[in-house]
């Protein structure tokens, strides 16, 4: 066939303007990939309100089926299912103040920070002020604590020392929108000098724990926060029946025998206030100078004073004082407040200072009489009259 030029071009200019259109065509669809791969990205990243949820409920689930940490205790106070457990407690906190978690999501983003074991930990007593003290503490910027009470070594110990290092990362940010997903989301972030901490007041009247935290690490500081033992078992007993109005009196709970004024030690709220009972398990691992103990009355009476105590027990700087604190006559409780500026203090949630009930002043007696010699040998062990006599 003879070449002809106007046979070429038809041939080739089709093809060029294909080729042309494939080439567009193909940018276009890798962009539009990108962008759609970008927004499945950012969605992950979201707290999912509706899996928090369901995850939390099935966590509950798994705890309730689990041995009372207390041995042959009998236990109406579920601590799972109290507001404090999982970091909710303190009122309008998160919504103003800069407390150091409010750094949780750029911490992550810092490579030269790292997830680290507890060096210290709050390990009780309940209703003794264990939150009020945490709170106290993650406004020190050397501090970083996670808000929710992990459980780990009473009832997550199983799952191992990784699962309580490692998991997920965003537990503070979470817990500041009071999006928890569950109990798994532990250690926060933390860079070189700060203190990694967590607080689980079951942890002091468990038997294994002061073997399992030796364990991990027998350099491990400890804090416990004490509190009048009737008192705190008046307020245990409050909080129960908040959540389950038709339990049985204080009375009829408290004694064995109520005519024979047999006071009932398998009851848990009795059973925690016998607190040199469960020292001595703490001093067959951790040496006394390991063990601080902070009086819940002073917590409230004078915030300042004895958070100077635990900062120097840390070995930290006096950062949180007096000028952080606000005490609220209608609550009872010191407010926290930022130390310059005229913002509204933040205070203790609405499930804290409950009104306790008229208890009997005989029975009062009673137990004041049961914890007479239980007090006496914890102010000799701890060197210290905490004045519940």
């Amino acid at each position: 066939m003879e070449y002809s030029p106007i046979l070429h071009s038809l041939h080739v200019v089709p093809s060029s303007h294909v080729k042309n259109k494939l080439f567009v065509f193909c940018i276009m669809l890798s962009l539009w990939v990108y962008m759609i791969y970008c927004c499945v990205g950012y969605c992950s990243t979201m707290p999912n309100p509706t899996y928090g949820t369901v995850s939390r409920h099935r966590n509950d689930a798994e705890v309730d089926n689990r041995e009372p940490s207390l041995g042959a205790s009998r236990d109406l106070l579920n601590n799972e299912n109290d507001l404090d457990s999982r970091g909710e407690e303190w009122d309008e906190i998160r919504g103003e103040a800069k407390a150091p978690d409010d750094n949780a999501i750029s911490g992550f983003l810092n490579e030269s920070e790292s997830k680290k074991l507890p060096q210290a930990i709050i390990i009780g007593v309940k209703k003794g002020g264990t939150r009020a003290l945490l709170e106290f503490l993650r406004l020190h910027p050397d501090i970083r604590a996670v808000g929710a009470e992990p459980h780990f070594f009473d009832r997550n110990y199983d799952r191992g020392l990784e699962w309580y290092r490692l998991t997920a990362h965003l537990l503070n940010a979470r817990s500041n929108q009071g999006l928890l997903s569950s109990t798994r989301e532990l250690m926060p972030k933390s860079s070189e000098g700060q203190l990694t901490m967590e607080k689980t007041p079951s942890y002091y009247v468990t038997k294994e724990v002061p073997a399992r935290i030796y364990s991990m690490s027998k350099d491990t500081k400890l804090i416990v926060v004490v509190r009048d033992p009737v008192t705190r078992a008046i307020s245990d007993y409050t909080q129960t029946r908040s959540k389950k109005p038709d339990i049985p009196s204080f009375e009829s709970l408290t004694f064995k025998n109520v005519s024979a004024g047999l006071i009932d030690t398998t009851w848990s709220a009795v059973q925690i206030g016998m607190y040199a009972k469960h020292l001595e398990r703490w001093l067959q691992f951790f040496p006394m100078e390991q063990l601080l103990f902070v009086s819940g009355e002073h917590l409230i009476s004078d915030p300042a004073g004895e958070m100077a105590r635990v900062q120097d027990f840390l070995g930290l700087r006096r950062v949180v004082t007096e000028k952080h604190f606000h005490f609220n006559p209608a609550k009872g409780f010191p407010c926290l407040k930022r130390p310059e500026g005229n913002s509204k203090p933040h205070c203790l949630g609405k499930t804290k200072g409950r009104t306790h009930p008229n208890i009997d002043p005989e029975v009062v007696q009673r137990l004041r009489d049961f914890y007479k010699p239980f007090n006496s040998k914890f102010y000799q062990m701890t060197g210290h009259d905490f004045g519940w006599d």
